[in-house]
């Protein structure tokens, strides 16, 4: 039974909410890699590919060839050091899947 009484809450923290009781999907810590992907890889990696979601220590990116999941593979030490100020919700290695066209 719903209470009509009850005010609705904002959807940004509806969504901490949610995210706080995942536990294998930090929904919340890929804005802050969003945020910091462009700081930490090359300019053609930045637009091209994209950070999904972290999941286990898992980052997730979509890449739109082999060619770039070779260049992200390469530069793995360096984009897992950039992220390393989001602390002990950091990646800890990365994985890539090609987008869907």
């Amino acid at each position: 039974m719903s209470r009509h009484h009850d005010a609705p809450k904002p959807l940004g923290e509806l969504l901490n909410i949610m995210a706080g009781r995942l536990r294998k999907v930090d929904l919340r810590v890929i804005d802050e890699v969003r945020q910091l992907w462009p700081t930490i890889v090359d300019p053609v990696l930045a637009e091209h590919c994209r950070p999904e979601f972290v999941k286990n220590g898992v980052l997730l990116i979509t890449v739109p060839s082999g060619a770039f999941a070779q260049r992200i593979t390469q530069e793995r030490e360096s984009i897992l050091l950039g992220l390393a100020p989001l602390g002990d919700r950091a990646p800890t290695t990365l994985r890539t899947v090609l987008a869907d066209t």
